[in-house]
């Protein structure tokens, strides 16, 4: 086993580090100042928005305590480090919008406060796409920690690069070693793009069985929780931890018990039916990507899986569909921020109507308040039937063609997104670009269906090399331990999560 004297603490892993702290090898405290210095050394990156040491140091203290005690949960002591969308008392929550400059929530969002039963030591909170749309994390309107202006966050891999979003500030810290872990939320692939462009592994649990309550709402009927850590083990001993039912305070929960999703890390996965779907290797995915994805699908074989060639027909409707229902989801969810009971308001205005106009125009970026048009115009009189109806139909049958596939195959795998990470600034001028990157990821997300990214190469083009490439693989409705199994047992074969940038 790895030991500390072998390994500086911020390259050991969660569940190196949960068993590190239990044996008192290091204690929380230790732990949580090793990281708090090592993430405002690299404030270059602009993952982080906020730290509020006393606050960590807090935490990491009682955890000691706790450790002292033999009371200690499960994650007992590990930081841990929060996308800016979920609500937090102890840190100012933004969504990375100046409409919510400085709020600061009376109650932490589920997720935290599970995270918090179990343990983690909140470090900070973490950069993102305002609102969480983008797919880039260049739509940010805050000030990431050692900035003076809002600035993108940079991928550790090339800094010349976009990290991926709306996660973006999430997949920097692990990928850079800012923390072990991190909390995301995926609407359209927002956990797994940014995991995949930075080299680590995250999670989309199955649509409703990780808490809503406290996250900043973008598209209720898509947004979802999940963990991004640096290997399969790890995100799913932060999943048994922040999944479960949340009845009294989220309508979209499950009633479904938590798991421990370690259960079958280790299961072999002999006789496991892999379904590849043609849409996804089509003419736009770039060569290094379908050559990194077909060397795993390989290393797959070798482990004893059996591929099954298969169909998702409507993969290509995916993007017209997600862009008019998560839109017009958005266009409701924000029309609280209005300016009359909290966040921004603007400082001069002739009379109700004028503040609404001020005070939505100067606090939402380019970005959200595009969304918000294109939302509010599919739901209007005349286009409602035309657009939006038609779009929630045809959801209904992409979720008709996973489970068309399921009859077929286990699990479903391919690429996370067309191409390798982005120059910064490349596609800020073509929303549409942007919206295309996503082609691979929405399908999972407009069924509900559980999707994770791992690491699976690296480009070696001239202009894009060294920079890391996920696969994509897609389960049932809860089937994540199942996924997870499936991407450990390729963790164990081989070694693209234990890669690191250069310099970090």
């Amino acid at each position: 086993m790895t030991t500390l004297s072998q390994t500086a603490l911020h390259d050991l892993s969660v569940q190196q580090l949960a068993s590190a702290l239990a044996s008192k090898q290091i204690s929380a405290v230790e732990a949580a100042q090793h990281f708090l210095a090592r993430s405002q050394a690299h404030g270059e990156l602009g993952a982080y928005v906020e730290f509020n040491p006393e606050a960590t140091l807090a935490q990491a203290a009682a955890a000691d305590a706790r450790l002292a005690q033999g009371t200690a949960g499960a994650l007992e002591g590990v930081p841990v480090a929060h996308k800016d969308i979920f609500v937090t008392k102890d840190f100012t929550t933004t969504a990375g919008s100046r409409m919510l400059k400085g709020y600061r929530s009376p109650f932490d969002a589920t997720v935290v406060a599970k995270l918090a039963q179990s343990g983690m030591v909140t470090l900070g909170k973490l950069n993102c796409d305002e609102f969480a749309m983008g797919s880039s994390n260049e739509n940010s309107a805050v000030a990431p920690v050692g900035h003076e202006a809002p600035a993108p966050v940079r991928n550790p891999w090339n800094t010349d690069r976009i990290p991926g979003g709306s996660s973006g500030g999430s997949a920097v810290a692990v990928a850079a070693r800012l923390a072990p872990a991190a909390t995301g939320t995926d609407t359209g692939g927002s956990i797994r793009q940014p995991a995949s462009f930075c080299g680590i592994t995250g999670i989309k649990p199955t649509y409703g069985r990780a808490s809503r309550y406290g996250m900043v709402a973008f598209a209720s009927s898509l947004d979802q929780a999940g963990p991004m850590a640096r290997n399969a083990e790890d995100c799913a001993l932060l999943l048994s931890a922040l999944c479960g039912p949340d009845l009294d305070r989220d309508s979209t929960s499950l009633d479904v018990p938590a798991e421990d999703y370690r259960r079958n890390l280790n299961d072999s996965i002999e006789g496991l039916r892999i379904g590849v779907p043609k849409e996804f290797f089509g003419d736009g995915l770039a060569d290094d990507v379908r050559a990194a994805v077909n060397a795993a699908l390989a290393q797959y074989e070798q482990l004893g899986a059996k591929l099954v060639p298969i169909t998702l027909p409507r993969t290509e409707l995916s993007i017209p569909v997600y862009y008019i229902i998560a839109p017009a989801e958005a266009s409701s969810n924000l029309s609280r921020f209005d300016g009359v009971k909290f966040g921004h308001r603007a400082a001069q205005f002739a009379d109700l109507a004028d503040m609404y106009k001020k005070t939505r125009s100067e606090g939402f970026g380019e970005e959200v308040q595009r969304r918000i048009m294109i939302g509010t115009y599919v739901l209007s009189h005349g286009y409602y039937d035309a657009y939006y109806l038609q779009a929630q139909k045809i959801r209904r049958m992409i979720a008709d063609d996973f489970q068309n596939a399921f009859k077929e195959c286990d699990v479903i795998a391919g690429p996370v997104a067309p191409t390798v990470a982005w120059k910064l600034g490349e596609k800020s001028d073509d929303p549409v670009a942007n919206y295309l990157a996503d082609i691979f990821t929405l399908p999972a997300s407009l069924a509900g269906l559980p999707g994770m990214s791992l690491p699976v190469g690296f480009s070696n083009t001239a202009q894009d090399q060294g920079l890391p490439i996920g696969m994509q693989l897609i389960g049932n409705y809860f089937k994540e331990a199942q996924l997870l199994n499936a991407a450990h047992r390729f963790q164990q074969a081989t070694d693209f999560h234990l890669a690191k940038p250069a310099g970090f």
